[in-house]
């Protein structure tokens, strides 16, 4: 979400006129584009922007912005400690950001200004320069979420939830596709519970998206357990340019512990939405969060979310070590887990995912998987890189202009994050 909003309001400014630069020095304008998920991405916004006060003294008419979440969250505090910082937008208002940055600098002495109300979560997305001509793009399907777990700040900087209708997103992604793109994410904190006003959901989004003449792939996330349904896995399988891929977060698989992070189902439930999933969708691929060391999480518990990571055997799991959030439900709570022992359970839940990533992409070796090209490999120019339709990154050697397209890999080694391989055939 937080890329496209960079890239929404990059666009924004480029057609304003405004140029954008590489070099930090050149800037007249620089901004920060923030998190509010864990403390440690807010603690870095500090200090990269910190460091921005010599720059600011060289150019006193620069103007240094913090936007995104940490704006909503801090709003006026953020200046107390960084006041050198001209502008403080929240995400709902990014689509104001041309017309305030041009208020600024039409005053001499460059007043702050706060920007953390709500705003419309549709205006922003219409900005975009299709000249970009990015082969794969994010739209934006609803903002904001409704679920409220305990340990998360989102419904709070980002709002309730708001989505938009069929026919804007059609428009838009049809609009992408004209510019180049081959491949469009649809995002959503809940994008499960996706529901226009006429009572469409999401399956009906991918339906009417995915006959869009040039679009090659279509994927989504995030996907919440307690909002996935049969009929999802059933548009996933009969749609043949939807990626069969799901990231749906378990957080724990301890019961006890799921009910204190508000996450409205249980150890149970998930399992059996997965094996449904699998059913329906044999070739999919799952890919789960968690969070180590949450308020009260015993040893018990812990090895509830080992045993799970073991029998769903996902794809790759994202582990976090649990960062107290003010304002949320969890902040009440005892942080009674110490910081050593989170680094600990964070590293042996790492370590087993690994392993059995691993062994999944080992048990693709001597396959094929299809693959759309999106370029060179940044480690070794002499190859390219795509992802299959399960979201897997393959290298592999190319040949001839083939970005954009979709070719077959046989898989020949592999690494727990990566398959490598050879092409066998391609696509016109």
């Amino acid at each position: 979400m937080n890329k496209l909003d960079s890239e929404l309001v990059s666009d924004s400014l480029t057609a304003k006129g405004l140029e954008e630069t590489r070099v930090l020095k050149e800037a007249d304008i620089i901004l920060v584009n923030t998190c509010s998920v864990r403390q440690h991405a807010e603690e870095r916004v500090y200090s990269r922007v910190g460091a921005l006060k010599s720059l600011k003294k060289k150019k006193p008419g620069l103007l240094i912005c913090i936007i995104g979440c940490m704006a909503q969250r801090e709003k006026e505090n953020i200046f107390s400690r960084l006041p050198h910082v001209s502008l403080v937008c929240g995400p709902s208002n990014l689509s104001e950001i041309a017309e305030l940055l041009e208020n600024l600098l039409s005053r001499p002495d460059h007043e702050k200004r706060v920007v953390a109300v709500s705003g419309s979560c549709e205006s922003i997305e219409r900005s975009r320069n299709l000249c970009a001509r990015r082969l794969s793009a994010y739209v934006s399907v609803m903002r904001g979420c409704d679920r409220f777990c305990s340990y998360c700040v989102v419904p709070y900087v980002r709002g309730r939830k708001v989505c938009r209708e069929i026919d804007q997103i059609k428009s838009e992604v049809e609009s992408l596709i004209r510019a180049r793109a081959k491949e469009v994410t649809l995002l959503g904190q809940d994008i499960n519970s996706y529901e226009t006003a006429k009572g469409e959901k999401l399956p009906d989004l991918l339906y009417a998206l995915s006959p869009i003449p040039g679009l090659l792939r279509l994927r989504f996330i995030t996907s919440h357990p307690a909002s996935v349904d049969e009929r999802l896995f059933e548009a996933m399988r009969d749609l043949d340019n939807v990626c069969e891929y799901l990231h749906l977060p378990a957080q724990s698989g301890s019961n006890r512990i799921l009910s204190a992070m508000n996450r409205g189902y249980t150890r149970e439930d998930y399992l059996r939405k997965i094996s449904l999933a699998r059913e329906i969708l044999p070739e999919v691929e799952i890919a789960s969060d968690f969070i180590v060391g949450f308020p009260g999480e015993g040893e018990e518990d812990f090895s509830q979310s080992i045993s799970l990571v073991r029998e769903a055997r996902f794809a790759n799991s994202f582990v976090f070590k649990y960062s107290l959030r003010p304002g949320t439900r969890a902040a009440e709570m005892t942080d009674n887990v110490p910081q050593v022992e989170k680094a600990r359970r964070n590293r042996i839940l790492l370590t087993i995912q690994q392993e059995i990533s691993a062994e999944l992409q080992k048990s693709l070796e001597g396959k094929r998987v299809q693959v759309l090209v999106e370029g060179v490999s940044k480690r070794d120019k002499t190859r390219l890189v795509g992802r299959a339709h399960s979201n897997r990154i393959v290298v592999f050697e190319g040949y001839g202009n083939i970005v954009g397209r979709l070719v077959d890999i046989e898989v020949t080694g592999s690494t727990a994050l990566t398959l490598f391989g050879r092409i066998v055939s391609r696509e016109n």
